[in-house]
């Protein structure tokens, strides 16, 4: 008997390791196969532009520098005759071509109506976008030049005032300042969603590991030697219970912890999430009460694990988000898993625990209720 238990032990340690492995397995593949979804940033190619400035003088010089000298991405500027900017523009597949007027200095510094021609290229993409917005941005600040010169002669200032009063205005301190910034969604990214909601439903299938253990002790007759020592019979799932809560708490951090390395995201304060961590695992050990007085052989587990891991799992947008109307909405807000990634969501937005108060709540809310609800189930296993 006592070689038997100790092969049962063994036997359940090695289910939920290789459990464990081959969920860290899945955020691997997962990692591999969405790694780049959900990312802001955007990578330019290298970019080519065909420019002539054929008397265009300093100005029109000046915007092809620009142009050649953006630090956003690197672009090459060749430049030939204005009649040959269209077709070496296509021939050559640069993305975009730039054809500077004649006389473009004189005109834009005496205030003249003047107009720089574009073609895009074949390849259109963000780069030809951007370049085009980098030259409409050059002739907005080429205009406001000439508009401060027109405003200079018509107040009669003098070259060394005005160049006086421009060097002021570059060198002095703004009276206004932007800074970039990001509002706080208190939603996950769809990487964050999807390492949150594969942990939340892996602990909702070690429901099952305890309560297997517990059927094999009852089979064996570990159970009944148990129940015939002066021990409450209660004591003896919540001690099971007890190990499977220890072991989820070890299994979400090292899943939390390796899906936020693998997906490059962050949820926050360690003690608001280890907060969660502690919530969402006693909502998934309060299912332990009742499988344990519901089913009778290890196959009414499996199946009875199977469909409260996935009815909760894919209700709480363990898979992808999940939108249902009126009262089921509310219904569904009670859901644990739901509600662990929505606590996670507003802790990776800067939330403290005064934040997550609510999905808090419902998580040992729900533990609450299954624990009270195990008093009141029948025992089924008891009279097998």
């Amino acid at each position: 008997m006592v070689a038997n238990d100790l092969r049962q032990r063994i036997r359940d340690k090695s289910v939920f390791i290789f459990s464990l492995v081959v969920l860290l397995s899945l955020l691997v593949v997962l990692n591999l196969a969405f790694g780049g979804f959900g990312t802001d940033s955007v990578e330019l190619k290298p970019a080519t532009v065909i420019a002539s400035n054929e008397a265009g003088g300093q100005l029109g010089g000046a915007l092809i520098s620009a142009l050649n000298s953006l630090e956003i991405m690197d672009v090459t500027v060749k430049v030939v005759s204005a009649a040959a900017v269209r077709q070496e523009t296509q021939d050559s597949g640069a993305d975009l071509g730039l054809v500077i007027p004649a006389d473009f200095t004189a005109a834009v510094t005496s205030g003249q109506a003047v107009s720089v021609q574009v073609v895009e290229g074949d390849r259109l993409g963000i780069e030809t976008d951007v370049l085009i917005s980098v030259v409409d941005s050059l002739l907005d600040q080429f205009g406001a030049g000439a508009v401060t010169a027109a405003a200079r002669e018509r107040a009669g200032l003098s070259h060394d005032v005005l160049a006086a009063l421009g060097q002021r205005t570059a060198t002095g301190t703004p009276v206004l300042t932007l800074s970039e910034g990001t509002a706080s969604a208190e939603q996950l990214s769809l990487r964050g969603s999807l390492v949150a909601g594969q942990t939340g439903l892996f602990l909702l299938f070690t429901v099952g590991f305890g309560v297997l253990g517990l059927l094999a002790e009852r089979e064996q007759g570990t159970l009944a030697r148990l129940k015939s020592t002066p021990v409450a019979p209660g004591s003896i799932i919540a001690a099971k219970a007890l190990v499977g809560f220890i072991r989820g708490i070890a299994a979400t951090t090292v899943l939390l912890t390796a899906g936020a390395t693998l997906f490059g995201v962050s949820f926050g304060s360690p003690l608001v999430v280890g907060s969660l961590v502690v919530g969402v695992r006693a909502a998934a050990t309060s299912l332990t009460f009742i499988v344990a007085r519901l089913v009778r052989t290890a196959e009414q587990a499996n199946v009875a694990q199977s469909i409260i891991a996935m009815v909760l799992g894919i209700a709480g947008g363990a898979f992808f988000p999940v939108e249902a109307p009126g009262g089921i909405a509310t219904l569904m807000d009670l859901n644990p898993v739901g509600a662990f990634i929505r606590g996670l969501g507003i802790s990776a937005g800067g939330g403290g625990l005064a934040d997550v108060v609510v999905p808090l709540s419902v998580m040992l809310g729900f533990a609450a209720v299954c624990t009270l609800a195990s008093r009141l189930v029948p025992d089924r296993g008891a009279r097998a």
